[in-house]
């Protein structure tokens, strides 16, 4: 049995090719998607600016630690892909950043 990580996945990306009603529902739902709503959840959590340019999803993926953070990116960017085709959202160019948590190093300050 191999060790799992955990692992924070940014996946960014852009918005493309919205149709009205895409634009008027983001638009209209754009409150509850803002940077105060932002936390890494395993289901995600999506935020975008009213100015409809770009995206963000926040993820918590737990995966073999032999698979590292390629995996780990890979499996975020599947989950945000599946989220925005679900909801008919056009998107182009994903692309994530990956911390590891297990072996991330905490600076404690003295005193």
């Amino acid at each position: 049995m191999t060790a799992q990580h955990t692992y924070r996945v940014i996946v960014r990306g852009k918005w493309d090719g919205l149709t009205a009603p895409s634009r008027n529902k983001l638009l209209a739902e754009a409150d509850d998607h803002g940077l105060a709503q932002m936390q890494f959840t395993p289901e995600g959590s999506l935020a975008y600016e009213r100015t409809l340019h770009s995206f963000s999803f926040r993820y918590v993926i737990v995966s073999d630690a032999a698979d590292g953070e390629e995996m780990a990116a890979a499996l975020a960017e599947d989950k945000a892909e599946s989220a925005l085709k679900a909801a008919g959202l056009g998107y182009r160019e994903l692309r994530s950043t990956v911390t590891d948590m297990d072996t991330m190093k905490i600076n404690r300050k003295s005193r």
